[in-house]
Formats: C-alpha cells, sequence, structure tokens
C-alpha cells in the first residue's frame, strides 16, 4: 500500500534506485517482506491549547511577540517562526517579520526553511530505526556497511607546522559518527589543503550531481582530524551515516526518509528538493551585519554554496545530504521532535522503542563535548544532551536534548517540563548572536507549574 503524500514530486530529479545490499541488508529486506504491513493511524494535527491549561503563561509568553517583532525591526533577523508546545499541545505558534524582504512578502507559519545540521537528528534516528530491526549494530565499523572505510588515516600536526599523516588506531564504527567522536570534520584543521584540493569542504552538497554514496567513498582516501573516539569533530559523519542508511535499506536516502518517517508522522513539507509548487513558501537566506548599534542584513545570492540561497528547487538534485540537505517547517519539525518527546510515538505511528529514544539521548562522550567549549553539556546519538543546567548559566533540565542549524534555527526538547521549542530563521552566518539564549530565558518564564521536583 503506497503512503505517498500527494505534494512528493519525483519528476525533478531522476528516479530511485536500488542499492547492492549488504548481508544483513539483505535479511533485513527478507525480514521486512513476511512482516504484516502496517498502515499508520491516520495523523491529526497536534492540538493547541491555552497556556494556563498546561501550567505556562499566555501573557508571558507574550513577551516572545514583543522581543521578536523587536529583533525584526533592528534587521537582526528578517523574520522567524516559533513554536512551543508543552504536553504535546501547541501553546504558541507564531510567525514575525518577512519571508522575503525585497518583495514585502510576510512570513507566514508554514514557511519552508532550509534546516541544514537540524536533518541529523532526522538521520541519526534513522539509523536507530535500522538497529532495532536487525539491519545493522551502532557498535559495528562503518566498513561493514561501506568499504571503502576499512582502512582510514589522520592528520598530526607538528610543532614546527605541517602535519604527519599517520594510521587510524582502531576502524571508525557508527557509534563514533552518531557521537561526532569519529575524528571527521568538515575538511579543515590538519590535513585540510587535501581535502580542499580534493573539492571537499563544509556541509554544503546541492551542487553535487553524484549520489552521496560516490562522495563518501572518496573521504576515506583523505586524512581525518583525530583518531577516532579521542575527540568531539563536527564534521561529516552524519552525511556517512546517510551513505549507510542507503546501504543496508537498499533504497535512496530521501526515499527512506519519507516512507519510514516523514509520510507516517506526516511531515508534509519536509524534502531534500522543493516542488516547484512550494517555492512561494520558501524563506530567503540573508546575510547579517552589525553596524554601530544596529544590524544589516543583505540577501544572500541565488546559487550554489554555503552563503548563498542554495540549489534546493533548480540543481542536480541528486545528492541528499544526511547532514545538513532538508528543509521543513516549524509545524513538520515539531511533530518529529513530539514524537522523540512520546518515546517514538505520535499519533499511532511507532518510530522507535522508547528504550532506544532513551539510549539517544543519553550521553554518550564523558567529557569529550564539554571540553569543546559546551560547558555543562554531553552528546549522545544525534542530539545534544544537558547534563548541568548550573555549568551552563542557562535555563533547562537535565536531560534536555537539541541542536541546531547553519541557518540560524534552533531547537529543543525538555523531558522534564515537557516542552518542545523550534525556531526557525534564515540568517547566515549566524556566529556570535544571542536571539536563542533570549527565547530560552522567555519560554521558561512562561513556565508557571514546573514537573520538576522541589528542591529542598
Amino acid at each position: 500500500m503506497s503512503l505517498r503524500h500527494p505534494d512528493s514530486d519525483h519528476r525533478h530529479r531522476p528516479a530511485g534506485r536500488l542499492r547492492p545490499l549488504t548481508a544483513a541488508g539483505a535479511l533485513f529486506c527478507a525480514a521486512l517482506s513476511l512482516a504484516p504491513t502496517v498502515t499508520p493511524a491516520s495523523a491529526q494535527e497536534l492540538p493547541a491549547a491555552a497556556p494556563e491549561s498546561v501550567g505556562m503563561s499566555a501573557e508571558r509568553l507574550e513577551r516572545v511577540d514583543s522581543v521578536m517583532q523587536g529583533l525584526v525591526a533592528t534587521r537582526y533577523i528578517p523574520g522567524a517562526v516559533t513554536m512551543v508546545l508543552r504536553d504535546g499541545k501547541v501553546v504558541y505558534s507564531k510567525a514575525v517579520g518577512h519571508r522575503d524582504i525585497e518583495s514585502r512578502a510576510q512570513m507566514q507559519t508554514d514557511a519552508i526553511f532550509r534546516i541544514a545540521s537540524q536533518t541529523k537528528a532526522i538521520v541519526s534516528v534513522a539509523i536507530m530505526m535500522l538497529e532495532e530491526e536487525g539491519a545493522l549494530q551502532i557498535a559495528s565499523p562503518v566498513s561493514r556497511y561501506l568499504p571503502s572505510f576499512e582502512r582510514t588515516t589522520v592528520a598530526v600536526p607538528r610543532p614546527e607546522g605541517g602535519y604527519d599523516v599517520v594510521a587510524a588506531r582502531r576502524p571508525i564504527t557508527l557509534r563514533d559518527l552518531l557521537t561526532h567522536t569519529a575524528g571527521i570534520g568538515y575538511g579543515s584543521g590538519p590535513g585540510g589543503d587535501r581535502w580542499a584540493e580534493a573539492s571537499m569542504t563544509g556541509w554544503y552538497f546541492a551542487h553535487r550531481d553524484e549520489p552521496i554514496r560516490a562522495t563518501i567513498d572518496r573521504m576515506p582516501a583523505l586524512p581525518f582530524q583525530a583518531q577516532p573516539g579521542e575527540a568531539y569533530v563536527y564534521g561529516y559523519n552524519t552525511d556517512i551515516l546517510g551513505a549507510v542508511v542507503e546501504a543496508v535499506s537498499g533504497r535512496e536516502l530521501d526515499d527512506f526518509l519519507r516512507e519510514r518517517i516523514f509520510e507516517p508522522l506526516d511531515m508534509r513539507d519536509t524534502h531534500f528538493y522543493l516542488p516547484p509548487a512550494k517555492l512561494a513558501r520558501l524563506a530567503t537566506v540573508y546575510g547579517a551585519q552589525r553596524t554601530g548599534r544596529g544590524w544589516t542584513l543583505t540577501r544572500a545570492q541565488d546559487g550554489a554554496g554555503m552563503h548563498a540561497q542554495g540549489q534546493y528547487v533548480e540543481g542536480p538534485r541528486r545528492s541528499f545530504s544526511g547532514g545538513a540537505g532538508l528543509l521543513s517547517t516549524a509545524r513538520d519539525y515539531s511533530r518529529f521532535l513530539q514524537m522523540m518527546l512520546n518515546g517514538g510515538e505520535l499519533d499511532g505511528a511507532r518510530i522507535l522503542s522508547p528504550t532506544t529514544v532513551d539510549l539517544m539521548t543519553r550521553n554518550h562522550v564523558g567529557q569529550l563535548y564539554a571540553q569543546a567549549g559546551s560547558a555543562g553539556m554531553g552528546f549522545g546519538l544525534g542530539f545534544s544532551v544537558r547534563m548541568d543546567p548550573g555549568a551552563a548559566g542557562v535555563h533547562g533540565s537535565v536531560g534536555e536534548f537539541g541542536w541546531g542549524g547553519a541557518y540560524h534555527s534552533s531547537y529543543w526538547v525538555d523531558p522534564v517540563e515537557n516542552l518542545v521549542v523550534v525556531y526557525f530563521t534564515q540568517v547566515i552566518p549566524a556566529a556570535g548572536r544571542d536571539d536563542h539564549a533570549a527565547l530560552r530565558s522567555l519560554v521558561y518564564a512562561a513556565v508557571t507549574q514546573s514537573r520538576a521536583r522541589p528542591i529542598h
């Protein structure tokens, strides 16, 4: 039975191709063919609720309005969509500013955003789905699924300058990739000259006129930044995991995600490449620069690149970046996060077991992430995890998980307070900005009935 959403459009890219299967993948597909077909329950929109009915203050949430409008007025951001859910109910959903400044198009709550690294959480869930089905094990070496990773090397800086290339001390595992401890960056740092020569730097893939597997298979010939398991290094890890999903499932990544995650969760506007009919809802990317006491927003150029509009409508439409390739709406992404907060289920569609969600949202890296500059934080299987709000000096709860994207989007899930928060805007570069911290303070200030245990 087909669960394809009417908005799915594959006329503008090559048709999906079956991938050669690993032995585990073949067993997985054989088992799946014998399993009964499970049709998810008809999805319903997440219910809305008065903030007071779930222990929050409508008056205090209105402060988000004024702060966001102030950010737009000072040209700190072009526009944004913010959603807050508590107890699975939408208590705040507002759009401010412009989707496109030049045409004076107002931002709407159904605007579509490039979510960049927020793709990582979704692909990490795909990997864990395959583990639950017996198709792979995250403790296994990557080379079991991608043979090109059989031998890898590491660039070691010399005290006098330059670097040496040495063999990796052990194989890279899928768990290393999930936790960003494989030593694989974005083509910078020691050995970065060789990555640049190979035209493999940065997280943008939409210009590549080749399947993701072809790109990933060239990476092991280049030196990585650190020994496996010895440092937190943010980079191509989840793109590699996307290639693993393809190798194990025999499906292209966009097909797998659509059929196994997006359609069951009714994420109807989440795509790698936008159907042309939805172009009018795509938010425009702007660059931001401080000018005196204010800010200047400059429309990013059209075309390919990390600091451009990107080829998400027109272009090759062949490379499915599991690390940074998706577009989505606040509505869709909140459904994905609510599924995680629910322990892997939403509206009758079970994506993961609660035990797997628990494993994903625990710290797996000891102090490696904190040592990389994130006090009070750890890292799980695809998410940052809050370990100590006091050490970080911000509102939050132990066990909260989240992440963000290069275009300045952000999200977090607080299982203690039963909160989901999604903030989407389109600004790049986004370093040195404090609106995420302001939103966090405003949301927690609106909580009038805490679910945390009283402090004695």
